[in-house]
């Protein structure tokens, strides 16, 4: 990607971009990022384990795009995958995008504002620019975000949630104050054991309070999504979400109050 020919051109910004066997899904976002002719200093494309076909096409994408790919043998699964495309990184920041979204029009100056914001609070661990909820609890700040506010008497993860894999910009050192993503689990638990350590740790979160503004997830009938969800997390049979709150908001006390 000639960083010449960009307009919005983010030095201390490197795009991290997870894959797993949908390379035509991986072409779609940086073909997005280069016609608003968007730049970082540098594109890392991590990826893991994909099917033949699938890695020989990213490798003619290395061409057009002139990004840094980082492959496994295997797949090892989401926390490896995110653990390896992190560590390649070398800038402040890595703004965290997984294969299946496109950027929109609105990207450069909400990103921008969400960066400036974070440049002027170091104690902002990251900038998220996408969810599929509200956060119920927010503190307004400037430019259309927000902070997340903990609030422990909320019974549905989904509304506490400060944490999400979804796209956001983060700190270098978010994996030395988080600790590093299990590996060898469930896509699902990957992201739950983050989200963990995050309210744990005390991490601090902004967001776009128009949470679907800035990308758009596409999961197409050539390449359909990859993750395999629970049931019991997602069955939406009226007991089986009453038994699910009971639990999650039991499993929470005793992680934040019972190990203080």
């Amino acid at each position: 990607m000639n960083i010449d020919n960009m307009e919005n051109h983010f030095d201390k910004v490197t795009l991290l971009v997870t894959h797993y066997n949908r390379s035509q899904s991986l072409e779609r976002l940086l073909e997005h990022f280069q016609k608003m002719k968007t730049s970082f200093s540098d594109i890392v494309v991590s990826d893991d384990g994909s099917k033949k076909e699938h890695l020989d096409y990213i490798k003619e994408l290395k061409k057009k795009f002139n990004f840094t790919l980082v492959t496994a043998p295997e797949n090892k699964g989401l926390g490896n995958n995110i653990n390896k495309g992190q560590d390649a990184v070398k800038t402040d920041y890595t703004l965290y995008v997984q294969e299946d979204f496109i950027p929109l029009e609105s990207f450069d100056e909400h990103f921008k504002n969400g960066y400036h914001l974070m440049e002027e609070d170091d104690s902002i661990d990251i900038t998220r620019f996408y969810a599929y909820e509200k956060y119920p609890v927010l503190k307004n700040v400037k430019d259309g975000f927000s902070e997340m506010v903990f609030k422990f008497w909320s019974l549905d993860s989904h509304r506490i949630t400060k944490y999400s894999d979804h796209p956001h910009l983060r700190r270098k050192t978010f994996l030395e104050k988080f600790g590093r993503y299990s590996e060898m689990k469930n896509p699902e638990k990957t992201e739950y054991d983050m989200m963990i350590s995050f309210l744990k740790r005390k991490g601090k979160a902004y967001i776009f309070k128009d949470i679907k503004s800035i990308f758009r997830q596409i999961n197409s009938a050539v390449e359909p999504s990859t993750m395999e969800r629970n049931y019991w997390r997602n069955n939406e049979n009226i007991l089986v979400s009453m038994a699910r709150r009971v639990y999650r908001h039991l499993k929470f006390n005793y992680m934040f109050i019972s190990k203080k």
